[in-house]
């Protein structure tokens, strides 16, 4: 089963209908979720704090809400006092840009004429979509790739159009947009614990190093 765009919620199935069915449902998906690749991620987030390189974070509905959360917390929560920060912006959170784009351009490109204006080749574009199918995030993977940036994403549903174009994409194995967008969010809240402890690993192995004659 696939859907067209992240707001789409087809009819549930009938082992998720009560409370209990759903956490059976939900252990079920976290049992078979891919980590090798969410610990991909976390390589290539702390490559990009490493090498000064910016996180472009963006999605629809309630993956532009994650968008939007996961950028606070990697631009704020690995600060560790350190000077070197994790350079991290939500392309969901100027609202009056995104409108202005789609009044006066289409819905389909508010992430990529946003892109235009910031992103620089070995940039990441980290897209967030249920569906994998939103044409305003394929069209941003499209222009991240011509571009020279590094594409990740993290989608459902069997990963739509978005796997094609991404250098590395987590497909939660489920159908059902509730679990899959829980299962973004657990996703994302393990990639930030990850990066945050590497981060403060690296600066205390860098305080620990002698002084220079």
């Amino acid at each position: 089963m696939t859907v067209s765009a992240d707001s789409a919620c087809g009819p549930p199935a009938l082992d998720v209908l009560r409370p209990a069915g759903y956490f059976r449902a939900l252990t079920d998906v976290i049992a078979r979720m891919p980590l090798s690749v969410i610990n991909g991620i976390v390589d290539v987030i702390l490559g990009a704090y490493h090498e000064r390189r910016t996180v472009f974070l963006y999605g629809n509905g309630g993956s532009a809400a994650l968008a939007s959360h996961c950028a606070c917390d990697l631009g704020k929560a690995t600060s560790n006092g350190d000077e070197r920060r994790l350079r991290v912006v939500s392309l969901t959170d100027n609202v009056p840009l995104i409108t202005a784009w789609a009044n006066d351009s289409a819905y389909e490109h508010i992430f990529v004429e946003q892109l235009r204006n910031l992103l620089r080749p070995d940039d990441i574009s980290f897209a967030i979509s249920a569906s994998g199918n939103s044409p305003n995030v394929v069209n941003a993977l499209q222009y991240s790739r011509d571009a020279g940036a590094k594409n990740i994403g993290i989608t459902g549903f069997g990963g739509g159009r978005m796997t094609a174009l991404c250098d590395l994409c987590l497909v939660v194995p489920s159908d059902n947009m509730q679990l899959v967008e829980d299962l973004h969010l657990s996703v994302s809240h393990s990639v930030f614990t990850s990066v945050r402890h590497r981060i403060a690993e690296s600066a205390r192995a860098k305080a620990a190093e002698p002084a220079a004659d």
